[in-house]
Parts: C-alpha cells; sequence; structure tokens
C-alpha cells in the first residue's frame, strides 16, 4: 500500500489531471490511498470571497462564478453525457451551499474562524468528487472518502491540532473493512470535536497525507508537486540549482521551514516517528527521479550541504540595554509577550553579555508586537534600564543546512566569507548545536545575489559566474567582447567559469540584460539603447546587485576614473585599462588600494602598462616574495617605438605619427603619447607598485618636441606643427645615425627618482634592437642585481590590450 498526495497545480488542469490518471493506473497492482488538494487557485479565491463577504462586499458573487468557471471548465474537458451533466449538477449545489453561508457572513459582517474553515473547505470537496469520477471513468476501481469522518481534531478551526489516537483509529478500521484498490480522499479538511468542519493550515492537504501514511504503516508515501523534488536552492532565483536525489527527514524539516515550499515542515513528523520514506514526485515529469526523504541519507553521499533556503518578509527586533545583564527573566518575559500575541519567533540570537536579544519575526506581526513588547517593559524602558524597542524591515533569513556539516571544519566561515565578498552584509546570526543549519538575517534586496553566491560555494559542480559592465567598447572593448565570445565555452568546460556580459557603454549608449547581452547582436542592441550615464552605469550595477560583479574601464575618461571608489565599497571589482586613476594624485591611488582590501575587491590594472604584458604582475610578484626594486628601465610605448622605428631618412615624422594613429597605436589625440606623459603615468604606476610615495610632477619629463608643438590648440593644429618643424626631428635622427644609435624613448626609475625622454641607445644595449610597436622593462633588484629581469613583447594593440584585460577578468574569477 502507498499514499500519494498531489498538491493545486497538479489538479490545476485536466491535462495535469490525465497524467495522475496515468500515475494511478501505473501502479495497478497496488492498495493506494489519494489525496487531493484543490484545484489550482481555488483556495484562494474561496479566502477571497470569504473577505468580501466579511465587509458586506457583494462581489463576492463574482468570485464564486469565477470558481464555478474553473470547475467547469475542466469537467467540460474530462466528461460527457450524463456524467457532466451530473457533476455539473452536484458542483451547482455545492457552489450554492457556499454561496449561503457567505450571505451568512455579509449579513453579519463578521468572519469567524468556524466559518472561515467551512468556506476553504469547498475546494477539496470538489475536487476530490471530480477526480473520484474520472478515474471510475476511466476504469479505475475507486471510491471517495470524506477526511472528515476520520480525521478528528480540536475546535481550533482554522489550524486545528490532531486528535492521533481517535483518527489513527478511524483510519485503521476504514481500511481494513475496504477493499477498493484506490481511495480518494479531500486533503486539509477534518472534523473538530463540536462535530463541524476544521482545516489543518497551510500546506494541510500534505500533512493529511502524511496522517494516512503513518497510521496504515504503508512503504512510502509520495508527494506529487510541479517541480522534480527539492532543490539546492530555489530554481527560480537560482539557475545552477539542482534536485536533491536524498535527503534526511531533519535536513528536509529545516529547509521546509526555511522556505522550500515543496513539503509543509509537518508532514514529516507522522512518518518520522514510523520512518516510512517521503518520494517527491513531479506530476509533469514522472519520469524525474525526485527527492526520496528517508532517516538517513546515502553513505556514499558525503556532502556538507545539503540545500541552502530563505524566509522572505522578516522583521528584526532588537531589545538591549545594561539593565537586562545579570537579571534572569527577560528572556521569559519577552517570549510569553510575543506567545500572547500569537507572534511566532523565526529566529532567536542573544548575546553572550546578556545586553541584547534579537529576534527575528513575520513582518505582518511586527506592529503588534512592538506595542506588546513595548507595554511590557514599559517601566524599564522609563527608567533607562533599557533602550526602545530597535525594529528593523525589508529582511530576510538565509540558510544552509545539512547533517554533515558538523563533521566538517570551516562551513560558517566559508558561508560568511562569501557573503562578505559579495558585500552581503549580515545583521544577525544563528547557529544551533547540531550544527545541521546556520541562517543569517540579510537585506531582502541581497537575496538574490547572496543564494546564488553561497551556491557557487558550496555545490563545486557549478560554474562561477561573472558578470561584467564594460564601458568603452571602441576598437579595444569590440576586440575584449570577441575573445570572451570565443572563449566562453573553453572556460566553461575547463574552468567552471562562466562569463557574462551584463552591461555595456559607449559614450552615447548603454545597455543591460540581467541574463546576459546577446554577443551575436550587441552592437545593434547597444545603438538602439539608453542614453549613456555614467552615474546611471553605476546605479544600475548597484540596482542587479549580482554577485562576482566586475567593472571593466576601456575608457580614458577621467571622471569614470573618478567613480571606481564607488564601485569597489560596493563590493565590485574593477579592472582599469585606464590609467588616470592609478596616477592621478597618490592619495587617490592609496585610497583605491585602501577600497579594494576593505571591501575585497578587486582592483587589476595591468594594462595601464604594457598592454597585455604581465609587467605590473611580475612586479607584485617580486615585491610580495620579499625582492627589493633598485632600478627600471623600460620602453613602455609601443606608439612611440612604433614611430621611431618607422622614421627612417627620406621619411617624414608627420606621415609616420599618422600613420602611427591610423593602425590604433597611439590615442585618438596623439599628443598624449608623443608629450611623454602617458609614459610618466607608466612609470609612476611601476614606482608606486614598488613601494614608493611619488606623484606625476615628480617624475622629469625631457620631452623631444617643439615649444611650437606644445602650443598647438588641437590634433589638427598640432599635426600642422609637425611638418612646420620637421627639420628639428630630422636632426633628432642624424644625430642618432651618426652616433650608429636607435632612437627610444626611455623611462626610468632609479633611487626613488624617475624621468623620461628620448635616449640614444647604442648598438648591444637591449632596447637597441626593439622592434615593431615592443616594450621592454629591465628590473633591477636585490636579487637581480647585474642580468636583470627583463620583459618584453608587444606592447601597443587593440589585439594585445583586450587580452591583458580578459587575463584580470580571468585571475579574478580563480581568486
Amino acid at each position: 500500500m502507498k499514499v500519494l498526495k498531489f498538491g493545486g497545480t497538479s489538479v490545476g488542469s485536466s491535462q495535469n489531471i490525465k497524467k495522475i490518471i496515468e500515475i494511478i493506473s501505473s501502479n495497478h497492482n497496488e492498495t493506494q490511498v489519494v489525496v487531493v488538494s484543490a484545484f489550482a487557485k481555488v483556495t484562494n479565491l474561496l479566502l477571497e470571497s470569504a473577505q468580501l463577504a466579511s465587509i458586506k462586499k457583494s462581489a463576492y458573487i463574482s468570485v464564486i462564478e469565477g470558481i464555478k468557471s474553473i470547475h467547469f471548465n475542466i469537467i467540460l474537458e474530462l466528461f460527457s453525457g450524463e456524467e457532466k451533466e451530473e457533476l455539473d449538477s452536484y458542483v451547482n449545489q455545492k457552489l450554492k451551499d457556499l454561496s449561503d453561508v457567505l450571505h451568512g457572513v455579509s449579513l453579519i459582517r463578521e468572519l469567524s474562524a468556524k466559518s472561515e474553515a467551512t468556506i476553504v473547505s469547498y475546494g477539496e470537496q470538489l475536487s476530490s468528487y471530480i477526480i473520484n469520477k474520472a478515474l471510475l471513468a476511466n476504469g479505475i476501481s475507486s471510491v471517495r472518502v470524506d477526511t472528515r469522518t476520520l480525521i478528528k481534531t480540536n475546535n481550533n478551526y482554522t489550524s486545528a491540532t490532531v486528535n492521533f489516537e481517535v483518527s489513527n483509529q478511524n483510519i485503521q478500521n476504514y481500511f481494513k473493512a475496504n477493499k477498493t484498490q484506490v481511495s480518494v480522499l479531500p486533503g486539509f479538511i477534518a472534523t473538530g470535536e463540536s462535530g463541524e468542519t476544521t482545516v489543518l493550515g497551510r500546506g494541510g492537504s500534505d500533512y493529511t497525507a502524511a496522517i494516512f501514511a503513518a497510521a496504515l504503516e504503508v512503504e512510502i508515501l509520495e508527494i506529487w508537486t510541479d517541480v522534480s523534488g527539492m532543490y539546492t536552492a530555489n530554481p527560480k532565483l537560482v539557475k545552477q540549482a539542482t534536485p536533491i536525489e536524498q535527503i534526511s527527514y531533519e535536513e528536509a524539516m529545516e529547509l521546509s521551514h526555511f522556505g522550500a515550499k515543496v513539503i509543509y515542515p509537518p508532514t514529516i513528523h507522522p512518518v518520522l516517528r514510523k520512518e516510512i520514506p517521503i518520494h517527491i514526485k513531479n506530476t509533469l515529469k514522472p519520469d524525474d527521479k525526485g527527492t526520496l526523504i528517508t532517516k538517513h541519507t546515502s553513505e556514499s553521499d558525503t556532502k556538507p550541504v545539503k540545500g541552502i533556503s530563505h524566509i522572505d518578509h522578516v522583521t528584526l527586533i532588537t531589545l538591549e540595554g545594561s539593565g537586562m545583564v545579570g537579571i534572569p527573566g527577560f528572556s521569559k518575559r519577552l517570549f510569553e509577550t510575543l506567545a500572547s500575541e500569537k507572534t511566532n519567533v523565526k529566529l532567536i540570537t542573544q548575546a553572550s553579555s546578556e545586553h541584547s536579544i534579537c529576534i527575528g519575526i513575520d513582518d505582518s506581526n511586527a506592529s503588534k508586537a512592538k506595542i506588546a513588547i513595548d507595554s511590557a517593559f514599559e517601566f524599564e524602558i522609563l527608567k533607562n534600564r533599557i533602550k526602545p524597542l530597535i525594529i528593523e524591515n525589508n529582511l530576510s533569513i538565509i540558510a544552509i543546512v545539512g547533517d554533515q556539516m558538523k563533521s566538517h571544519q570551516g562551513i560558517s566561515g566559508r558561508m560568511f566569507g562569501t557573503l562578505g565578498k559579495n558585500n552581503v552584509n549580515i545583521r544577525a546570526i544563528a547557529q544551533g548545536a547540531s550544527e545541521k543549519n546556520i541562517s543569517a538575517v540579510i537585506a531582502a534586496k541581497d537575496v538574490k545575489k547572496a543564494l546564488n553566491t553561497l551556491h557557487e560555494t558550496f555545490f563545486k559542480d557549478n560554474n562561477k559566474q561573472l558578470n561584467l559592465y564594460i564601458t568603452g567598447v571602441g576598437n579595444v572593448g569590440s576586440k575584449l567582447i570577441e575573445q570572451i565570445q570565443q572563449q566562453q565555452q573553453y572556460l566553461q568546460d575547463n574552468f567552471k567559469i562562466k562569463l557574462r556580459v551584463i552591461g555595456l557603454s559607449n559614450s552615447k549608449k548603454m545597455i543591460f540584460n540581467e541574463d546576459g547581452i546577446k554577443f551575436s547582436s550587441w552592437q545593434e542592441q547597444l545603438n538602439s539603447g539608453h542614453e549613456a550615464s555614467i552615474n546611471g552605469f553605476l546605479d544600475q550595477v548597484k540596482f542587479l546587485n549580482l554577485r562576482n560583479s566586475i567593472f571593466v574601464d576601456i575608457t580614458a575618461n577621467a571622471i569614470v576614473a573618478d567613480i571606481y571608489p564607488e564601485y569597489l565599497s560596493n563590493s565590485t571589482a574593477v579592472v582599469a585599462c585606464n590609467k588616470i586613476a592609478c596616477s592621478s594624485t597618490y592619495n587617490k591611488y592609496r585610497k583605491l588600494k585602501e577600497l579594494s582590501l576593505e571591501y575585497n575587491a578587486p582592483l587589476l590594472f595591468e594594462t595601464n602598462v604594457g598592454a597585455g604584458l604581465p609587467i605590473i604582475a611580475t612586479l607584485n610578484n617580486l615585491i610580495a616574495s620579499g625582492d627589493q626594486i633598485q632600478s627600471i628601465q623600460a620602453v613602455l610605448s609601443g606608439s612611440l617605438n612604433f614611430i621611431f622605428n618607422n622614421f627612417k631618412e627620406n621619411t617624414n615624422f608627420y606621415d609616420i605619427v599618422k600613420q602611427a594613429q591610423d593602425e590604433g597605436y597611439t590615442e585618438p589625440d596623439p599628443r598624449i603619447d608623443l608629450s611623454g606623459v602617458d609614459v610618466a603615468r607608466k612609470i609612476l604606476i611601476l614606482a608606486r607598485e614598488s613601494g614608493v610615495k611619488i606623484d606625476l610632477e615628480d617624475i622629469e619629463n625631457d620631452s623631444f618636441l617643439t615649444e611650437n608643438n606644445h602650443k598647438a590648440n588641437s590634433v589638427d593644429d598640432f599635426y600642422d606643427s609637425l611638418n612646420v618643424d620637421a627639420e628639428h626631428f630630422n636632426q633628432l635622427l642624424e644625430s642618432a645615425n651618426k652616433n650608429n644609435c636607435q632612437l627610444k624613448y626611455v623611462a626610468e626609475f632609479v633611487n626613488g627618482k624617475a624621468k623620461v625622454g628620448l635616449k640614444e641607445i647604442p648598438e648591444g644595449h637591449p632596447f637597441y634592437n626593439l622592434e615593431g610597436k615592443d616594450n621592454i622593462v629591465m628590473f633591477y633588484t636585490k636579487r637581480y642585481p647585474e642580468q636583470p629581469m627583463i620583459i618584453k613583447g608587444a606592447g601597443a594593440g587593440a589585439d594585445v590590450t583586450a587580452s591583458g584585460i580578459f587575463a584580470d577578468i580571468i585571475k579574478i574569477a580563480n581568486k
């Protein structure tokens, strides 16, 4: 014998009822007890009609018509002829009885618990009658049994307590006498001591099924619903969540208490005592494995965390004051006060100093709880022994659950560390001595991010999802998107890293898509996006509040650089191609470093120096391992190296600079490159990363440009001045050729001093044969005093710069 319970969604349509018939038919060799809920939405409509009637609103009549329509439509699709007429007549009669009850409520303008129980019971009465008729019509030997004749309760009409001694005897006696293969029972409803209808509270149909399963000591209780079991997290919020194949009673109770709505918590108690397994299955996908709930989980299942769940609409109430310390009875008075108001406490935490008690309750109870507690402790508050009650709203409780957590060290540390990394502030913490549950109160707005980031941490088969927000999608930005698209599947398959671009912006437009922007059409989407706004972009990143968020700046915009602190303090990592932030004042640079540490938000800017070359990373590794920088010699401008490598006799300096700009080696304004400011910023950043306090004005800049070049007011004027002063540049080249040297723009850092300028490099020097747009850096250190550590390679170009940005993104993913 087995007990099967079908919930509201499972009986929500004629198609689903046909699936129920198929499921019951497949068990044709077994005796089955089938418990059914009201049809989908009907219970809510019944409650709505009751509320309308209680305030004398005639609109309850139209609600009844809606209920009638739901039942008539299902009957029409399942039956015909005399069977349909008989069922239509039954539904009409039942709803007439319901109308009479509602009319009575309307007359006295009062909805008693007794009337409410009677009203909501009609949903299960109707559904069980229709489903039993459907089984008979399909040749299944079936009988409908009114649960109210078997389950007896007290007179707490809307949340009745079961008299198990009497109910169990009734159930056992009935099934000894009844030999029908299938018995269909309405869930949720029972009979009180006075013989009136009572209901078993929210999720009562699950509870009904468990009561029958325990009384009859069946082999298994099957709960059929619209999902394939209990999930590792709410699949609506965590897309990577997966069904849990097997779970213990205690784990299931913890998860269901903390919002996993697949099963009603009291359901487990009757079957737990008899050690009857519960199998949660999907009516719409009956072949899915579902979740098996047993006394013990499989020995091979060693996962410490089985699931992550949450409760919404939580209010935190804190009672604190020095007058509580060492005084017995405060907790007793507090909880007695709440009990008198029928307020359920969801979470409790108390400081060991006894200075404060913090409790979590449902939002709906917050007002009455505050009034009651203020009244109970009025004397102590007036005497300043305790402070006025602290009320905090818009909160949620998240919980990780698992029987094996107690045998694994560091679970709570990983939980809170993970939340901290993603800027999820914890307001209160509770952990039982059994260590099967660790709960934390957080802001409601952070729930989705918290669930997803915890799921990534505790379920290793999942991908680590990175959410990118890219501003500046010109040449380099386009290459970055192209590279991400190309490597997306590779990273997912080999490193469990899932990259999504959530936001894009250029100087004119910006777009966002929480599910990820499609790479195939991002340009078209951006062209039709919203008007770009630097602050608006930041606001949207904050609003979406996604885990593992990374802001990628591929601009040269000072205003964008100034907003980095806002991203970092929101625990959003920053990957900067833009050199302005880290080469601004030393105080701003240090502030960014401090914010990065404080909020555990990486700040990476490898492409600030040498595009895709690992210059900063190498320097950081040297310093971190205890080495000391003695000097740095470098050619750090790919554009200037390109220009001077191509500036030969019989060429015009103007033409070479124009070629460099056209091929994307210089900034749109080539003065930035040729003035040496760009190189000065790069050596400044290297000096700072070496541990030296230095600012841009401290760097000596020996410019090779003429006064005329410096006075140019526009890019066009600058190019004109290059033509006018062509002889100056020719003389620089002639001098180098005469001395058998190459012209290189060199950056130096020695003994805490930095300078940049054009130099004649003799043959044999490491810089001499530097070709094309290559960069080179030589680190002379305590460990490399004579033969320097040399890093050499392409230091400009969209592809290599994009790859450097991409590498920084991957570094963050691997942290």
